[in-house]
């Protein structure tokens, strides 16, 4: 069963998967693909066209801007913002309103399960890996591998998680996750399953 609140504002053609909760005065917008069991939390924005796999969360007012798109069982925390525009400008240099003909998107792409903490910033286009986690507040420039964790301004690697959310533990020439016991090569600045 799928639940909106009545201050909530769904466009008419946005598809919403079955279980999916759009909460007081969230926004979906025209086109919008929203998957099954997803949570889109109060005040949050979801822009024309952007596409959420299954059981994503979104929190309370984020910013998921077009053309994002996440795939299953991301997190995004409050209040953060995936921009869409490398040049923001609301005027042309003639002084005349910008308008979607005068600029190209470019969008953020999340990759299964990563998780984006709150208020942090994720400056398009770039691709965050899968599992990864990025730290609250933080300022991403540039793609994420998978199973990183990433903090500051600008955003750096700062160590590894599994999918579990746990940091990872480096043992024997491998790092393995604490929760899940699952083993992990890092290679070239990448992370891989044994």
């Amino acid at each position: 069963m799928i639940h909106v609140e009545p201050s909530a504002d769904v466009a008419f053609d946005a598809f919403l998967g079955a279980g999916t909760n759009i909460w007081h005065l969230a926004q979906v917008r025209e086109k919008a693909v929203l998957g099954a069991e997803c949570n889109v939390g109060r005040g949050a924005y979801i822009g024309p066209g952007v596409h959420l796999g299954d059981r994503c969360k979104i929190q309370n007012y984020a910013l998921v801007y077009e053309p994002a798109v996440l795939a299953d069982g991301v997190f995004i925390g409050p209040a953060v913002v995936l921009t869409n525009d490398l040049f923001p400008r609301a005027i042309n240099p003639n002084g005349t309103l910008k308008t979607g003909d005068d600029w190209d998107l470019v969008g953020v792409n999340i990759e299964t399960g990563a998780s984006i903490g709150a208020r942090a910033v994720c400056i398009a286009p770039l691709r965050i890996g899968k599992w990864a986690t990025i730290a609250a507040g933080a300022v991403v420039t540039k793609d994420v591998p998978d199973y990183a964790v990433v903090a500051g301004v600008p955003a750096k690697r700062v160590g590894w998680v599994g999918e579990a959310g746990h940091p990872l533990a480096f043992v024997d020439g491998s790092w393995i996750c604490p929760v899940t016991k699952n083993r992990y090569v890092e290679s070239d600045g990448a992370l891989q399953a044994e």
